[in-house]
C-alpha cells in the first residue's frame, strides 16, 4: 500500500472481529519491523510482552476495568494484544549488552570506534539522568518511537491497530512482575481486524490543515 495512503487511512480501531486472525508469518513479520525500530543512540530501551491466547489477553484486561472498561472488548477481541515496556534505569551491564551486541553485527571497524560508542552512550545516558533528570521520559520516549514504527507496518499490511494509554499500569506492572525485571508498562496496543460494528471506520479522519503545522523556513 502506498504510504500516504496508508497515513490518511489507517485509524485507531474501536470494534475488532474476534473471529478473524492474523495469519502467523505476518504476525513475526511486524515483530521483526517492531524488533528494528529506531532509538536514540541504538539504545532500545524496551521489552515486548506479546498476547496472543485468550487466557494472555484475559490478564492484561485485568487492567481495563472501571475507568477503562471501555478498552477491554479491545484487548479481548483482538488478533494480538502487546504491552510495551520501558525500562527503569540504564545500567553499565545493560550498556556493555548493547555495546557487544554492536560488534557481534560487525558495527566496529576498530577499538576505537568501539570506545567512541561506548563513550557517546554513556554521555547519553548520564546527561539525561544526571543533568536534564528525566532519564526516565526520556527512555519512554524511545518506545514511543517503536510504537509509531508498528502502527504504520501494521497499516502497510492492511491489520488494524489500537494504541491504548487508558490501562491500569499498577495492575499490569504486578501481574507480569514488571518491576522485578527491572521494566513498566507504558503503552498497549491490539492488532487485528476490525468488527462491521466498528463505528470509527465510518468517521472521516481529522487533522489540522498544513499551514497550522508545518512553518516553511
Amino acid at each position: 500500500m502506498d504510504v500516504l495512503v496508508t497515513a490518511k487511512t489507517r485509524y485507531a480501531t474501536k470494534a475488532y472481529n474476534a473471529e478473524k486472525k492474523i495469519p502467523q508469518q505476518q504476525f513475526e513479520k511486524l515483530l521483526e519491523v517492531l524488533r528494528f525500530s529506531p532509538s536514540s543512540v541504538n539504545i532500545q530501551p524496551w521489552h515486548f510482552l506479546i498476547a496472543e491466547t485468550d487466557e494472555a489477553k484475559q490478564r492484561i484486561a485485568k487492567a481495563l476495568t472501571g475507568n477503562y472498561i471501555y478498552n477491554s472488548a479491545k484487548v479481548l477481541n483482538s488478533s494480538h494484544t502487546l504491552v510495551f515496556c520501558t525500562r527503569t534505569d540504564i545500567s553499565a551491564e545493560y550498556l556493555e549488552q548493547l555495546l557487544q551486541q554492536d560488534e557481534l553485527n560487525g558495527r566496529f571497524k576498530d577499538e576505537t570506534a568501539k570506545q567512541g560508542q561506548r563513550d557517546t552512550r554513556k554521555g547519553y545516558v548520564e546527561f539525561y539522568r544526571n543533568e536534564l533528570k528525566n532519564l526516565s521520559a526520556w527512555m519512554e520516549n524511545q518506545t514511543y518511537l517503536a510504537l509509531g514504527q508498528l502502527l504504520f507496518a501494521a497499516g502497510l499490511e492492511g491489520i488494524d491497530a489500537t494504541p491504548m494509554e487508558g490501562f491500569d499500569r499498577d495492575t499490569i506492572n504486578q501481574e507480569f512482575g514488571l518491576a522485578e525485571k527491572g521494566l513498566k508498562a507504558s503503552v498497549v496496543i491490539s492488532l487485528g481486524y476490525r468488527s462491521e460494528n466498528d463505528f470509527n471506520a465510518k468517521l472521516p479522519k481529522s487533522r489540522l490543515p498544513d499551514q497550522v503545522v508545518f512553518t516553511r523556513l
